[in-house]
């Protein structure tokens, strides 16, 4: 399930730095809000043996926004959508934004239009494409041809070879992690775009840039499943904002 938030704002455009960081302080403050018991458990600990965090959110969007190089342009009308497969989280953010007229983006003011949940697609033949409109970032093993681990920072891009592996082991740890069946499949690769960092957050506050780049990729597996992982996300770092799923 996804919650979409239409706004306004008057800022002409947004610092590269807050274009997806500010999103996971505001998830929390919205479940601190909404569903306090909720958000400090998956703040805490996160949810099922994994420990993973099972959320995620878009960057804002500004579709009336003029284009810029080099700026990331604001104004207008926008939308920013999070979303979960835990019906409970999307709930307890709504129950908060019911009472608030304002949210703050980092330093940008947006101000609240209208608030909607919107159902994830129910995938009944088994196979889903996804496409993100974030960047994708997984970690491999950061290990040499002889098994020795030489780096814990070693990022994998999507064509790289370990990329495939690495991100369904992903999706099928998330499947876990909710309880669902996990035979899920990816079945192809069939868009890679630029490569990109963003400035994200951590749990410890500031979380420095992750690299990745947006995919479309073809999966099957179990519907409920795909559904699962529509509103939650392809990838890691998804509750500060990667690898988040366009509708």
């Amino acid at each position: 399930m996804r919650l979409r938030v239409d706004f306004h704002t008057t800022a002409r455009e947004l610092d590269w730095d807050h274009v997806l960081s500010p999103g996971r302080a505001l998830a929390y403050s919205l479940l601190e809000r909404g569903a306090s018991d909720l958000g400090s458990s998956l703040h805490a600990q996160g949810h099922g043996s994994y420990g993973m965090v099972p959320f995620g959110y878009s960057a804002p969007v500004f579709p009336a926004a003029r284009k810029r190089r080099g700026v990331y342009a604001a104004g207008g009308p926008g939308v920013l959508e999070f979303g979960s497969p835990l019906p409970e989280v999307v709930e307890g953010w709504a129950a908060a934004l019911s009472s608030m007229p304002v949210i703050a983006w980092g330093p940008t003011a947006f101000i609240i239009d209208k608030v909607e949940a919107v159902e994830a697609p129910s995938f009944p033949s088994g196979r889903a494409v996804f496409r993100t409109s974030t960047p994708v970032v997984m970690k491999a093993s950061g290990k040499d041809d002889s098994g020795v681990r030489t780096t814990r920072q070693a990022w994998c891009l999507p064509g790289e070879p370990e990329w495939d592996v690495y991100a369904e082991g992903n999706l099928r740890r998330k499947a876990e992690t909710l309880g669902l069946d996990r035979e899920v499949t990816l079945d192809a690769v069939t868009w890679v775009g630029p490569m990109r960092s963003f400035t994200v957050s951590s749990a410890n506050g500031p979380g420095g840039k992750k690299p990745g780049a947006c995919v479309e990729v073809a999966l099957s597996g179990p519907s409920q499943t795909l559904s699962a992982l529509h509103s939650w996300g392809l990838g890691q770092a998804n509750s500060a904002g990667m690898g988040w799923i366009g509708l």
